[in-house]
């Protein structure tokens, strides 16, 4: 056994060793950063999770303890014992933390050594992700992935800290659950006991935390692994985690009003900033017109206008054909167009191509008119009101999309993001936040053809428009409300409901027979008799608001073992074939 773990135990960790400590003797126990041998002198970058520190062997401290340090190389595990004192004058590293010192060893033990690593850990060498994937224990080394991880922890514990003083109880609910496919796919579980039989893992606990209200548990909480079959985005994984919230006796403006003080103490605690309460607010409706998306980022400007009043009876015909057949003109305008020459303008065609939209039209303010394709088309008249409309001063550039309203809100939506990241419009320091309100209860899915639920199939409708859900469903509002930061939903909810008669309503208006809805759903209705409070909740996704507050590129960044773009793990090689035992336990048989 170890001399330094039987009788040395660590007394710092190598991040937290300062100025303050000078003179004082430590044990330090981590990683060989890196090496450098300056003339005798060898010099190591020791590091654990909490940070670097350089430490220096001498060989007339002592000689072996520098011999051994001699043979040192990247990623062998370290004890150390030593002095601390302050680097020379000129030598200190204000990058550093520990900059100001460093470590005189007098003492060493390799506790381990290491193969040469399939990539460095120095931060500054571009590796591949797949690479990093199946490597993910040293990935997980390199000091920013670790930041995150530390942050996601006290982030989940002033999590539970907040909702513990605000009177919520933590419950677990079930992973294995019924299948109750509505939206997403589910990943099913075969039963060995029930032959035939199947589970599904949870994509939410809703059904679990609304029975939890009827229980009487009338504040909630849940820091819980989610599970969805989809096709996945860099901001989506099969597995996910959410801090899942629920609430009796409340409106709307409860949940709000609890939520942004949640999300305050989450960001006072552990990124030390203060956020401005209460959260703008913007209804459904007005997110679409004004930022294509319903998820809006309010960073910067550029946001739409819609001109089909203006142009569809004008003399360019693709304008005022789409106008006629009940097609959207839009447009948004950059400010100052001079960094958007004619070859930035012809790949912005193909950009929006990628949203189905048609072309794009574009023209450049000047003091006599527009330089501009399409200015020959349109009179006088008709420029003017445009440029009044887009409030577009000499310089501007004016870029219109004409197509179904849908695809007209998309292509802009996603060009105006495009463009504002292009042109370095974004503060990345700022944080945006905004709750999406007013959305509509159904949607109609073309390919089902039927409407389906925007949220899901227990979310309240306004109560004053419970009638028109039997006669015209898709006027119908929810009363639901989403927090959008930075351009990304964070989380989302609504108010449930209550009444079994209302709940009926709603899977008949989603074309599920009353067997159906029994048998898929047959015990909440049947809970929903006996005395169920007025309730709602939120839930917020873990990952993807560690990712916003880390300033991380990709969720994957932000949690320790994560699936690639496939939902495969690349470090243990799932998912994976199994025996033909196994199989036959489960009486399952693969088809290929």
């Amino acid at each position: 056994m170890s001399d330094f773990l039987t009788h040395s135990k660590r007394t710092h960790y190598c991040g937290d060793v300062n100025a303050s400590h000078t003179g004082e003797e430590v044990v330090l126990m981590g990683w060989a950063h890196r090496r450098r041998d300056h003339g005798g002198v060898v010099f190591i970058d020791l590091r654990d999770r909490e940070g670097i520190v350089q430490v220096v062997f001498n060989p007339d401290v002592n000689a072996a303890c520098h011999n051994e340090a001699g043979r040192i190389r990247s990623e062998f595990v370290l004890a150390v014992h030593g002095r601390v004192r302050r680097r020379p004058e000129g030598m200190e590293n204000p990058d550093l933390k520990t900059g100001e010192i460093e470590v005189l060893a007098d003492d060493l033990e390799i506790l381990n050594e290491a193969k040469t690593p399939p990539f460095v850990l120095d931060g500054t060498t571009e590796i591949s992700e797949n690479v990093r994937l199946k490597y993910r224990y040293i990935d997980l080394r390199r000091p920013e992935i670790q930041r995150n991880l530390i942050l996601r922890s006290r982030v989940a514990a002033a999590t539970r800290d907040y909702f513990q003083r605000e009177g919520f109880i933590e419950i677990e609910t079930p992973f294995l659950t019924k299948s109750t496919p509505e939206g997403a796919r589910d990943y099913l579980v075969p039963s060995r006991v029930n032959q035939g039989m199947f589970y599904a893992l949870p994509q939410s606990p809703q059904i679990f935390k609304q029975l939890l209200m009827v229980s009487g548990f009338d504040r909630y909480f849940q820091i819980v692994k989610c599970f969805r079959d989809e096709d996945l985005r860099a901001d989506r994984q099969p597995e996910f985690t959410q801090i899942d919230v629920e609430m009796s006796f409340i409106t709307e403006e409860d949940i709000i009003r609890t939520m942004e003080g949640m999300i305050a103490h989450l960001f006072r605690s552990c990124l030390d900033r203060e956020l401005p309460l209460p959260f703008p607010r913007i209804s459904y409706r007005e997110a679409i017109s004004r930022f294509g998306k319903d998820n809006p980022d309010i960073r910067f400007g550029l946001e739409l206008r819609d001109l089909t009043d203006i142009l569809k009876e004008s003399g360019f015909r693709l304008f005022s054909e789409i106008a006629a057949a009940g097609g959207v003109i839009g447009a948004i305008k950059v400010g100052d167009g001079k960094g958007l020459s004619r070859k930035d303008l012809d790949e912005l065609k193909d950009f929006v191509a990628q949203y189905g939209a048609g072309g794009l039209a574009w023209a450049r303010v000047n003091p006599d008119g527009w330089t501009s394709p399409i200015f020959k088309f349109l009179t006088p008249a008709e420029v003017a009101a445009v440029n009044h409309r887009m409030e577009a001063r000499e310089g501007a550039v004016i870029l219109f999309v004409a197509d179904s309203p849908a695809v007209t809100r998309d292509a802009l939506g996603n060009l105006r993001i495009h463009l504002a990241k292009k042109m370095g419009l974004i503060d990345p320091e700022a944080l945006a936040f905004t709750w999406v309100t007013e959305f509509p209860l159904f949607e109609y899915s073309e390919t089902e053809k039927r409407f389906v639920s925007t949220h899901h199939p227990f979310t309240s409708p306004v109560l004053e428009e419970v009638p028109l859900i039997a006669t015209d469903p898709g006027k119908v509002h929810a009363r639901a409300y989403d927090l959008v930061l930075n351009g990304s939903e964070i989380g989302g909810g609504s108010i449930r409901i209550h009444r079994k008669e209302v709940q009926s309503l709603i899977f008949k208006a989603l074309g599920l027979s009353e067997e159906e809805a029994q048998r898929k759903f047959g015990f909440l209705l049947d809970a929903l008799e006996y005395g169920t409070p007025p309730h709602g909740g939120i839930a917020f996704g873990l990952d993807r608001m560690i990712m916003l507050m880390a300033g991380a590129e990709s969720i994957r960044d932000v949690i320790a073992f994560p699936k690639t773009q496939k939902a495969a793990c690349l470090l243990t090689d799932a998912p994976s074939r199994v025996s033909v035992e196994q199989l036959m336990e489960l009486s399952l048989k693969v088809v290929t």
